[in-house]
């Protein structure tokens, strides 16, 4: 009974993390452009990345989406 309680759990996990690994990249892009063009500004008036107000998480996943997109070729992708 304990191993088949804990294999549909197993299952239900698996399933749901397959789902979670597929990103919709034209929205991931435009995110990260947004966040580009409120940046850029600020850092060419010479205030560093914390001084911005944005998380250093949501800078590293446009740099890491943007990098991934650019491997596999995806459309509109474009280098930081």
């Amino acid at each position: 009974m304990m191993r088949t309680i804990f294999l549909a759990v197993a299952a239900t996990l698996t399933a749901s993390s397959a789902n979670a690994a597929v990103i919709d990249w034209q929205a991931e892009l435009e995110r990260c452009r947004e966040l580009r063009a409120s940046v850029a500004p600020l850092l060419q008036a010479g205030e560093g990345i914390s001084a911005v107000g944005r998380s250093n998480r949501s800078v590293r996943r446009c740099i890491w989406i943007q990098r991934i997109a650019v491997r596999k070729k995806i459309p509109g992708a474009e280098t930081w």
